[in-house]
C-alpha cells in the first residue's frame, strides 16, 4: 500500500466517532473492499470480534497463524468457531523450509535458551506468516486491549503499522476483561476453556502458562524472560514524531 493510505488516518478517525463497531466495520469493508481482514487467536478477545464480523455478515476475511506448536484446546475451540458461524478461517503457515532449518540446527525448544532463539522462532512461526497474510491489505483488525499490556495503554485505536503498510483497527481496545466475559455470556460464544484455567495471553503452548494471583497479564507469555523483552514482533507501534 502506498503513503496515501496512510493519509486517510484523519478522516477514517473521524467516521469512527459515535459509530458502532458494527457500523465502523461496515464503513471500513465499503472503503475498503476486499481488503480488510482480521486475525484471530481464538482468544476471548477474538471471539468477540469474530461474532460481531460474522454476527452482522460482514465482508472481513479472517485468518489465523497457526504456529505448529498451538494449544490442543486452541485447535477445537477453532473447529467450534467454523461450526458456530460458517465462515472460513484462513491459515497461514510458518514457510516449511526455513523451519526445517532452524529446527535441524537449534532444536524444537532452543527458544529457552536464549532471547535471540525464542525472537528467531517468533518471526519464523508469526511474523513472516502475517506479512503473507497481510500482503494486499488496507486494514488489519486486531483484538488488542489496553489492558494486556502496559505499553498499549495510551495506543489509539486506529493506527499506521509501517511494517506492514496497513491500518490498524483495534476495536476492542478499551473493553474491560470484565465486558469481554459477559459479552462472550451473553452472546453464548464458543471459547478457550483454558481461560477458565488462569491462562489470559494464550499464544504457543511452549511459552504460555497461567498466571497466579496477582501476576502481569503478560506473566504467562515467555515467563523465562525479562518483562521488557516480552514481544513477539507481530505488534509493533510507530512512535509519535
Amino acid at each position: 500500500m502506498d503513503s496515501s493510505l496512510k493519509d486517510q488516518l484523519p478522516l477514517l478517525n473521524d467516521l469512527a466517532q459515535g459509530a458502532t463497531i458494527e457500523e465502523y466495520l461496515s464503513q471500513l469493508t465499503q472503503r475498503f473492499p476486499g481488503k480488510v481482514t482480521f486475525s484471530t487467536s481464538f482468544s476471548y478477545e477474538d471471539q468477540v470480534i469474530t461474532e460481531k464480523i460474522a454476527g452482522s455478515n460482514l465482508p472481513v476475511r479472517i485468518f489465523t497463524l497457526d504456529t505448529g506448536r498451538l494449544f490442543a484446546e486452541t485447535y477445537s475451540v477453532w473447529r467450534s468457531t467454523l461450526e458456530r458461524y460458517q465462515v472460513p478461517v484462513h491459515a497461514f503457515y510458518p514457510n516449511q523450509t526455513t523451519l526445517g532449518e532452524f529446527v535441524s540446527q537449534k532444536g524444537p525448544n532452543s527458544f529457552y535458551e536464549s532471547v535471540d532463539n525464542r525472537k528467531e522462532c517468533c518471526f519464523i512461526r508469526k511474523v513472516e506468516p502475517l506479512k503473507r497474510a497481510l500482503s494486499g491489505q488496507a486494514v488489519w483488525i486486531t483484538g488488542l486491549r489496553a489492558e494486556h499490556s502496559a505499553d498499549r495503554q495510551e495506543m489509539p485505536q486506529l493506527e499506521w503499522d509501517p511494517g506492514n503498510g496497513v491500518i490498524k483497527y483495534h476495536p476492542i481496545l478499551h473493553w474491560t476483561t470484565e465486558e469481554v466475559k459477559a459479552y462472550i455470556n451473553e452472546k453464548n460464544i464458543p471459547y478457550n476453556p483454558l481461560h477458565d484455567k488462569g491462562f489470559v495471553s494464550i499464544g504457543c503452548q511452549p511459552c504460555t502458562r497461567a498466571i497466579k494471583a496477582g501476576e502481569d497479564f503478560r506473566a504467562g507469555r515467555w515467563w523465562w524472560e525479562d518483562n521488557f523483552k516480552k514481544e513477539c514482533g507481530l505488534h509493533l507501534h510507530e512512535q509519535a514524531s
